[in-house]
């Protein structure tokens, strides 16, 4: 498929019929198309999603607005309502071989202030690719078809279906999006069903299953068939509130993000400024109140021992001098009391003794009590008690348990004045409160929209799990229904056949949609790796790239097979695997699409860049429609992207009116000098 001419008239800031030529040159692919933020580059590429699917096309602009509402706030304000507005899209297809060359014209206009009228007519040359191989320049014989204006939703379908052109058509906030791991995974379970081919095989199951059951109706098999068709349109209407429910819940996860960005913003200004101190003055201020009374609890402990026996440990060795003088009075002591009643014995034992033996025994005797006299008496005698040892002893025994407990609280007090130190310091570093003040309310006020952002969230999330189980129960309902219709014509023999062969057919399907899957899943594997390789500043972060097979989620892993938490990618790094990931799919898929890229650089890092505009953008697809600002393809990237380029255009607004216009050419080249 590749885009011929778009022509918007009355269409958003598009004042009158303004109309941009988008053929491509041999090996230059791409239309560089400029404009300043609010110029309308984002009104382009909804106007060209717009002509193809009408109320289903995703919209940037429409948000939660009604399809009329929409239309309707689309007619340039400057213009008549009720001649309304237009946009009118040419390109061509190849069908069955054969280039068909068609153009779309979606027109509307109020008709009085309650009612607005669409319009849609489709003109088509199915011949233009028989002409066209040997005049390439030839001009289309387009005829109105009113078949295919009729039915045209169904026919876009098959040629481009939205799923399909959702992974062609994106700007900056979709790349941002596909950076999360979650919104990755439900593109890639999308992508590969509808992209690659998957769902083709589901549907020849499901028609076989059709096969199965269409039989001509009894009485019975008319209310089976009533019941069926009920819970049909019951499915499709679950299936369309769980599709706005996706929606809105991507919304919301959108505002989610950026709430939660200005959040950290202020968080992080909030530090800057002290604001955790001053958060915390009170508890500090108490806690600096309590350690002052801890303190003094502790000095008057240590008063308390003071006073008591411990400064004896001071004369220490005095003391000791004191314990052995008490030991030497006790053992004179003892020697006195020994002495005296050696006498006694000794005039006992000399009366028992003969004459002749007296005289020795005497003399040594004496000498005993000599040698015993000599000991009981001191140098020095301070007639200490008598229970002076054992005082001693109990004083001995007093000092160690103060001093031990002494020891403790001058431990513990040094780590209290260590603590009212931390504490004086933080009590000083706190800022003033008026200093603080404004931003502790901004940040106050963002927490409260933070979590206002993901309630609705989580209120979108339960909604969408009562819509899935809802769309089980009715699903399984209807498969029930449709068992209970079959069972009903399993009577004769063609039918009994048909049911045999179909369900095997149907399970060979089953098999071969598995295996497709996985080939499909394998070759995305080494499509993105080799495309983020090629985008990657840093070469060697990511060595290898896996998809689970049920879940869809991506896993990266570092050089040493280890698992890359996509957390420690940088933004920019994650922008380009998301790209990876939408050029990977293109890549498999093998589709002659075009890729229309609104503010393609947003956050990327000047050698990032480089790459994208060397290596992604003249080979991402045989048409590439760019919708650059000033900032994005400037006058460095202008040249190094010139010769991919085949056309360019400038959206020039026009401030007093509020208006854009369309201007060939773009900033920095011929043609758009008059640009401010």
């Amino acid at each position: 498929m590749l885009l011929r001419k778009i022509t918007l008239e009355e269409f958003g800031a598009y004042r009158g019929k303004q109309s941009l030529d988008l053929t491509v040159k041999k090996n230059k692919p791409v239309i560089l198309i400029g404009g300043l933020n609010g110029c309308g580059k984002t009104t382009l590429l909804d106007a060209i999603q717009l002509a193809l699917y009408g109320p289903r096309a995703r919209c940037s602009g429409r948000g939660n607005k009604s399809y009329e509402t929409y239309l309707r706030e689309s007619i340039n304000r400057q213009a008549d309502s009720t001649r309304g507005a237009s946009v009118t899209l040419e390109f061509t297809v190849t069908v069955d071989g054969t280039e068909h060359y068609y153009k779309v014209v979606r027109t509307w206009r109020t008709s009085g202030k309650a009612t607005l009228k669409e319009f849609l007519s489709t003109l088509v040359d199915e011949e233009y690719g028989n002409r066209a191989k040997s005049d390439r320049h030839v001009e289309p014989k387009l005829a109105y078809s009113r078949v295919l204006s009729e039915g045209w939703a169904d026919h876009i379908e098959n040629l481009l279906p939205l799923e399909v052109a959702s992974l062609s058509f994106f700007d900056g906030e979709k790349i941002e999006s596909l950076a999360d791991p979650e919104r990755a995974a439900s593109v890639i379970e999308s992508a590969i069903h509808s992209l690659l081919g998957v769902s083709t095989v589901q549907q020849l199951r499901t028609d076989l299953l059709a096969l199965q059951r269409r039989q001509k109706l009894s009485d019975e098999e008319q209310h089976l068939m009533d019941k069926i068709h009920e819970e049909e349109r019951d499915r499709e209407s679950v299936k369309l509130q769980l599709a706005d429910a996706d929606q809105e819940l991507a919304q919301r996860r959108t505002e989610l993000i950026k709430a939660q960005r200005k959040l950290d913003t202020l968080e992080r200004e909030f530090e800057a400024q002290g604001g955790s101190l001053f958060e915390r003055r009170v508890e500090i201020e108490h806690d600096h109140k309590r350690v002052l009374a801890r303190l003094a609890e502790l000095r008057g402990s240590l008063m308390q021992l003071a006073a008591g026996p411990l400064p004896l440990l001071l004369v220490s060795s005095q003391l000791a001098d004191v314990r052995k003088q008490a030991k030497r009075e006790q053992a004179a002591g003892e020697a006195a009391q020994v002495l005296g009643v050696l006498e006694e014995r000794d005039r006992w034992l000399l009366k028992m003794l003969p004459e002749d033996a007296k005289a020795a025994v005497l003399e040594k005797l004496e000498a005993d009590r000599a040698t015993r006299s000599k000991a009981a008496h001191l140098k020095v005698d301070l007639a200490l008690p008598s229970d002076a040892l054992s005082q001693m002893s109990v004083l001995d025994e007093v000092l160690d348990r103060d001093k031990a407990r002494a020891t403790e609280l001058l431990k513990q007090t040094a780590e209290t004045i260590e603590e009212q130190v931390q504490l004086e310091r933080e009590l000083a570093g706190v800022p003033e409160k008026s200093k603080v003040e404004a931003i502790q309310e901004a940040r106050e006020e963002q927490i409260q929209e933070v979590v206002r952002v993901q309630a609705a969230c989580e209120r979108d999330s339960e909604r969408i799990s009562v819509l899935k189980r809802r769309l089980e129960n009715v699903t399984d309902s209807l498969k029930r229904a449709h068992d209970d219709f079959v069972r009903t014509k399993v009577k004769a023999e063609e039918v009994e056949r048909i049911i045999k062969y179909s369900e095997k057919a149907r399970t060979t399907l089953e098999r071969f949609a598995d295996a497709l899957l996985r080939r499909h899943i394998s070759r995305l594997e080494v499509a993105m790796l080799q495309s983020f390789k090629v985008l990657m500043r840093k070469q060697g972060l990511v060595q290898d790239l896996r998809i689970d097979t049920d879940k869809f989620t991506l896993t990266l892993a570092d050089n040493e097979g280890q698992p890359i938490d996509p957390g420690r990618l940088s933004a920019g790094e994650r922008q380009l695997l998301a790209v990876s990931l939408l050029w990977g799919l293109m890549k498999v898929a093998g589709n002659r699409l075009p890729s229309v890229i609104d503010t393609p650089l947003g956050r990327l890092d000047s050698r990032h860049r480089e790459h994208l505009v060397d290596r992604y953008f003249p080979y991402a697809s045989d048409q590439v429609l760019l919708l650059s600002t000033d900032e994005e393809i400037d006058e460095y990237l202008l040249g190094r992207l010139k010769k991919s380029v085949a056309r360019t255009y400038t959206l020039v607004h026009d401030d007093s009116n509020f208006t854009t216009s369309v201007v060939e050419g773009y900033w920095w080249n011929a043609g758009a000098q008059n640009v401010a």
